[in-house]
């Protein structure tokens, strides 16, 4: 039997779409869980601790500052 979530999602973003927070702003108020940063852009995938839906940069992840 397997653990993996089958209700989970999954999103590419890009950088347009930075900072990223979840739930999204197309998510329904009523549905949602509270709001919480996703760290996409620092490893390139991230999953949200709440909902178990799984994000992606997609393109070339932004440099820091320095």
């Amino acid at each position: 039997m397997s653990n993996e979530n089958t209700n989970s999602r999954y999103v590419e973003v890009s950088v347009e779409a930075l900072p990223l927070f979840c739930p999204t702003p197309a998510v329904s108020l009523w549905s949602s869980h509270p709001r919480v940063a996703i760290p996409v852009d620092k490893l390139g995938e991230a999953v949200c601790p709440y909902c178990g839906t799984r994000y992606k940069f997609k393109g070339e992840l932004p440099h820091g500052h320095h």
